[in-house]
């Protein structure tokens, strides 16, 4: 039997997680990112929910994702409704992770 990784050229992929840090592909970053399914990995400019800001959201609406996944750190964050009222109505999923 052999085994081997699966990989997905042109694809980001998460492949790791440490406290402070993810890994996407070979790459560690140590902030707040936007991870578009492909493309750059985006600075994202916020270090925590209570940043966050229209402006935010309207550049995750311009991406165009099915879903948007947000990982609200050692504990679990909600973004405020008001917020999430520009993915709703582009009809985006969201869902919320804690990365603890």
């Amino acid at each position: 039997m052999k085994f081997q990784p699966d990989t997905a050229e042109g694809v980001n992929l998460v492949t790791r997680q440490e406290p402070g840090r993810i890994w996407v592909g070979p790459s560690a970053f140590d902030s707040s990112i936007l991870l578009p399914w492909k493309g750059e990995v985006l600075a994202w400019g916020a270090e925590s929910m209570a940043e966050l800001t229209p402006e935010h959201f309207a550049r995750m609406v311009a991406l165009k994702p099915e879903v948007v996944i947000f990982g609200s750190g050692q504990r679990l964050q909600f973004p405020k409704p008001a917020l999430l009222r520009t993915l709703i109505e582009a009809r985006i999923g969201v869902e919320t992770m804690d990365t603890a």
